[in-house]
């Protein structure tokens, strides 16, 4: 999973442009590695993902680089971007539920860490989903 998938799992749409500044993230090979554990009814093991990307000076630069995805049925709520990081509220509706997400993601350097909170009303009963995340430079691409 690519660097702005990952990231778009925290959702929104967010452009580079919203940031004064590029965002404090030291161009080159990157290891990301997000966790992801549900408590509800039904019992689901815990998943792990990671991946490696290569991440230029360009595409820090580039206004059309977005960290987060628009999804269809989201509301915005609230959202906060900066050089170190972005933090965000949204809900969503789909297939008569809802979800309650709260996100935050800060960028270190040569580190990002992260976090997604879901809580999720629907007719299958309620669930939380929490996701770390957390990327580390491995050095130069």
């Amino acid at each position: 999973m690519p660097f702005r998938s990952l990231l778009a799992a925290t959702v929104l749409m967010l452009p580079l442009t919203a940031v004064a500044e590029s965002p404090n993230i030291v161009p080159g090979q990157w290891q990301f590695t997000s966790t992801t554990s549900v408590e509800g009814d039904m019992p689901i093991p815990d998943q792990t993902e990671s991946h490696q990307e290569c991440i230029v000076q360009g595409d820090l630069d580039d206004a059309d680089f977005q960290f987060l995805e628009v999804e269809e049925g989201c509301e915005l709520l609230e959202h906060n971007v900066s050089a170190d990081g972005v933090d965000y509220k949204m809900v969503c509706h789909a297939d008569g539920g809802q979800a309650d997400i709260d996100g935050r993601m800060d960028f270190l350097g040569e580190r990002v860490e992260g976090s997604v909170n879901i809580q999720t009303d629907s007719p299958m009963g309620e669930m939380t989903m929490n996701t770390t995340i957390e990327g580390e430079r491995l050095g130069d691409c």
